[in-house]
């Protein structure tokens, strides 16, 4: 959604929808890596049935992360989103339904930010690498050190879309990936498991909301399914309310400000290309091990309860007084409306309206005076009243001129402060700083290199005098001046240069929207029209208004028109909004998407070209071409009164659909019977492992060979329905499936079976309803009453809830806790500044039920320590248990921990050996144990059949 700082605003205005993942590490034993059990219950203590991935948050940081070496080739590539998905998968554990979208051909309007994206990186990827390689020549003409520039072509992220060769590998390694896990994973033994690739036309978070719209309708369908939604477009949460589901959560990766990234020319840490002085690399710890790796570059995921934002969206739309009755499922689809006003992925948003300036806010604000004049809501299923819009809007209108005044007062605050700041920081920043051996070095974790002890310190203590000596000029005066070689210039003073400064260059304004006449200024800037052409102003109005529209029809209805879009760069003033209330908002029917290599056409810039057809390729680069004009070598980029260059508006031409399809007419025959395959519109593919019940039934629709239609038996796949057709190349039963990845094996011993999927279908004017279903319960609240009102509480914040239960009680140590950790900390740390307890985390950050459920009536077992990320819970020294036995003596006190580190080993050893040999768990997998969390605390519970420790003789205790 091109609203960047929604999600920030959304997460501190309502702060107890985020809640932190509990994430389940694999273990490690004798060097053997043990899988997770993702059959288990869930340790965040909640359920998930459906799990929806959009794929394309999980492509692009995999192909091309920015915080990590990339990965060197396509294969590797492939390997890293499936450890992506298991990541997901192992947090998540859904029961009944993985549904896996990419981005297919997307609608006209869609495809204009589409073809502005790829415009810009790839314009921004010729100038990095020309700036770095310059960079480069200048460091090297230094005498400086830089690693070898690696010979390979840089990877074009370009090739994520749909119709390219990487799309179509990437369809053919997840069905891999599905069989694999469907026949290998406890996990997924009962899943049913959706792909709809890049051939499906879509986007991918729209093909979910259409799955789940069109399921919603249904008579089986379970109104209390929960939902899960992975995905880091802030229009997912838009997506997740207008569904009206009770239970729908999102989870994506932590947003972490000024993450690490390494250096583009030396692949270190700490500064950007165009800083790089080319200083060798620094050895990373003693044996280099912590090399190209920052500290904490694994990224951790928070889940986001749409349930808990509809509480606190629940508290701020209750009106009173209302001529109405007050409807919070229709507040809540108006609130989603409003927010398409500050910005959305096909249209600009109003001038006016500023995310970060609180424009939601000032919109609900006046949604509130203004509703009891509407005499009802906005929208209605998707379909928004234009004459109540128009009320809204005309409201916005006559704050607009004191809304822009006020951000340019704003900025000027900013500015001085800012100013203030560097002037202050000058000020007090020492005048010397020592350097080499004497240069002061930071303390604690993140400096993992360990001072070198100073060498001939009498020799570098003259050196650093030297060197203070030639920069201090006591001589001159304070208003002596000097020339470019360094002597005092005779004639006076000379201009101090602009980077010497304390004020930055700020870009041209020609707008000026602080001052009167900004109307007319921006019109003949932005549209080069007169204000006084009332006909032009009406034109765009009505396109904006008619975006408005469609916008709101595809999140609760579906794709409208596939060829509608806003023809303009920019967007009117709220002012502007006159008439509206009359103006038509109905759509063409029956259009079709474009086909993927058309698409291709229509989005990529020439320098994309070497992913399209040879004759295709011609027509972005032959002068004589028709389309010529549609891939401009170079374009202009307005900021539009930003200060970044991605914060502006490229002003490309649109293509010209008509004049585009004539092009090709001509270049069709030239495509190879492969190409055609790749440029064609698929569907989405169904897949069921063997204990699946709905596996015999597809397995008699192949063995029938029958072509037609088959309706799913609700009964048999969790109430999902829908439409059943043989797939040409299936996965099939004892079939080997291929591996397209050299790194992975074939699956020799396939027991998965795929199927063609069709979603219900329904009459084109029909109008699926936005409420909640009957049957459906409501969650329970997890508001108190403070979370709203600051005033209470004596001022202070009510604390957000931790975790998804509400009756967990934070926890607490008794006498025998402190005596174990006293113990455990004494004997390492010894007696500190700070206490005994100073490397430990505070106690009030852990937050737990301390008596956590256990499965077969399991006697109930004090967590001692946990909090939201039990793989991090100890901050301090490391527990006894996972520590080297060698470290403690035969008769210290820690001998009772020892067999645990025995027990572990041979268990892992055990788990090993037989992993594979049916010992009688589902699928024949063996038995794990039956609690949630950390198996280290198994021993606890009486009566389990635990390993015989290891043979005498396998531990060097001395």
């Amino acid at each position: 959604m091109g609203v960047p700082a929604f999600f920030r605003w959304l997460s501190r205005k309502y702060p107890s929808i985020i809640v932190n993942s509990v994430e389940e590490k694999p273990k490690e034993c004798n060097g053997i890596k043990i899988p997770v059990d993702t059959s288990k219950p869930n340790p965040n203590e909640v359920e998930f049935d459906n799990l929806y991935l959009d794929m394309n948050g999980i492509i692009h940081p995999c192909t091309h992360p920015e915080d990590k070496p990339a990965p060197k080739n396509e294969d590797e590539m492939m390997v890293a989103i499936f450890e992506y998905i298991d990541r997901l998968f192992n947090i998540v554990r859904p029961r009944r339904l993985l549904y896996m979208a990419i981005d297919g051909v997307a609608p006209r309007a869609k495809m204009n930010q589409q073809r502005s994206r790829r415009f810009r990186a790839s314009k921004e990827g010729v100038e990095g690498a020309e700036e770095k390689q310059r960079i480069r020549q200048e460091i090297l003409a230094k005498g400086g050190f830089l690693p070898p520039e690696e010979v390979k072509e840089r990877f074009d992220s370009n090739c994520i879309t749909p119709g390219t060769e990487f799309m179509d590998n990437l369809a053919k390694c997840l069905r891999y990936y599905i069989a694999d896990r469907l026949n290998n994973d406890p996990g997924w033994k009962n899943l049913t498991v959706i792909l709809s690739d890049a051939s499906a036309p879509g986007e991918g978070e729209h093909k979910i909301m259409d799955y789940i719209r069109r399921q919603r309708a249904q008579p089986n369908h379970d109104p209390n399914t929960h939902h899960c939604l992975c995905g880091a477009d802030a229009d997912l949460i838009m997506l997740g309310l207008a569904t009206h589901e009770p239970n729908f959560t999102i989870i994506r990766e932590e947003f972490k400000p000024n993450k690490p990234k390494p250096c583009g020319l030396c692949n270190q840490f700490g500064h950007e290309v165009k800083d790089c002085q080319g200083l060798p690399r620094e050895k990373q710890g003693e044996h280099d091990q912590f090399a190209d790796c920052p500290p904490g570059c694994e990224q951790e995921f928070i889940f986001i309860r749409l349930s808990v934002l509809r509480e606190y969206l629940e508290k701020e739309l209750t009106m009173a007084s209302l001529p109405f009755t007050f409807d919070i499922e229709r507040s809540v689809d108006d609130w989603v409306f409003m927010c398409f006003f500050v910005g959305n992925d096909f249209l600009p948003h109003l001038p006016s309206l500023e995310i970060r300036e609180g424009a939601i806010d000032r919109l609900v604000g006046i949604y509130k005076n203004v509703v009891h004049k509407t005499g009802g809501y906005l929208t209605e299923s998707g379909y928004v009243n234009l004459q109540r819009v128009q009320m809204i809007m005309l409201a916005v209108g006559e704050v607009e001129d004191s809304i822009f005044k006020k951000r340019k007062d704003d900025e000027e605050n900013f500015r001085r402060r800012q100013k203030e700041k560097r002037k202050r920081m000058k000020r007090d920043q020492p005048s010397f700083i020592p350097g080499g051996q004497f240069s002061p070095q930071a303390l604690g974790r993140g400096n993992r290199s360990s001072p070198q002890a100073i060498s001939n310190p009498r020799q570098t203590a003259y050196e650093m005098r030297m060197q203070d000596k030639q920069n201090s000029t006591p001589s001159s005066s304070p208003n002596t001046s000097f020339t470019s070689d360094g002597t005092p210039s005779p004639a006076g003073g000379i201009k101090r240069k602009a980077e010497d400064s304390d004020s930055e260059p700020e870009p041209e304004d020609n707008i000026r929207l602080w001052e009167s006449g900004w109307k007319q200024r921006y019109y003949k800037n932005k549209f080069d029209v007169d204000v006084s052409d009332e006909k032009f102003r009406r034109k765009v109005v009505q396109s904006y208004v008619e975006g408005l529209c469609w916008v709101l029809r595809y999140y609760y209805q579906g794709c409208a028109s596939w060829k509608w879009y806003y023809p303009f760069h920019y967007a009117p003033f709220a002012s502007d909004f006159e008439g509206i209330a009359d103006l038509p908002s109905d759509f063409e029917k029956g259009t079709k998407p474009f086909r993927p290599l058309e698409q291709l056409m229509g989005v990529f810039p020439a320098a994309s070209g070497n992913f399209l057809p040879p004759t295709w390729r011609k027509l972005m680069t032959d002068p004589e071409s028709s389309i010529i004009d549609f891939y401009p070598e170079d374009f202009a980029i307005d900021l539009n009164g930003k200060k970044f260059a991605w914060q502006g508006v490229a002003l490309l031409p649109f293509v010209d659909e008509r004049r585009l399809r004539a092009a090709l007419e001509e270049v069709y025959p030239d495509l190879t019977p492969d190409e055609n395959r790749r440029n064609s519109l698929g569907g989405d593919v169904m897949f069921v492992g063997k204990h699946h019940l709905l596996c015999d039934f597809v397995l008699e629709l192949y063995k029938s060979s029958s072509t037609e239609q088959m309706d799913i038996p609700a009964e048999l796949c969790h109430g999902i329905q829908g439409k059943l057709t043989l797939n040409e190349n299936a996965v099939l039963p004892d079939q080997t499936v291929e591996s397209p990845v050299p790194l992975l094996r074939d699956l020799t011993q396939n027991s998965a079976i795929s199927i063609n999927f069709k979603d219900p279908q329904f009459q084109e004017d029909f109008v699926f309803k936005a409420v909640v279903l009957p049957g459906a319960k409501k969650p329970a609240p997890v508001l108190k009453p403070g979370d709203w009102e600051k005033t209470n509480n004596n001022g202070r914040p009510w604390r957000p809830q931790l975790g998804f239960n509400r009756d967990r009680r934070p926890v607490h140590l008794d006498q025998s806790a402190f005596r174990t950790l006293g113990h455990a900390m004494s004997r390492e740390r010894g007696q500190s500044g700070s206490g005994v307890y100073s490397n430990a985390a505070p106690l009030g950050a852990y937050q737990g039920n301390p008596y956590r459920p256990l499965l077969g009536g399991q006697p109930q077992i004090p967590k001692l320590l946990s909090n939201l990320r039990p793989q991090e819970s100890w901050r301090g020294p490391t527990p006894l248990f996972q520590q080297p036995p060698q470290r403690y003596e035969r008769n210290s006190g820690a001998a009772p921990l020892i067999s645990w580190n025995r027990m572990l080993q041979s268990q892992g050893a055990a788990f090993q050996q037989n992993q594979y040999q049916g010992l009688g768990g589902p699928m024949n997998y063996p038995h794990r144990p039956d609690d949630r969390m950390d198996r280290g605390r198994q021993g606890y519970g009486p009566g389990r059949p635990y390993p015989l420790p290891p043979p005498s003789g396998r531990y060097n205790w001395n």
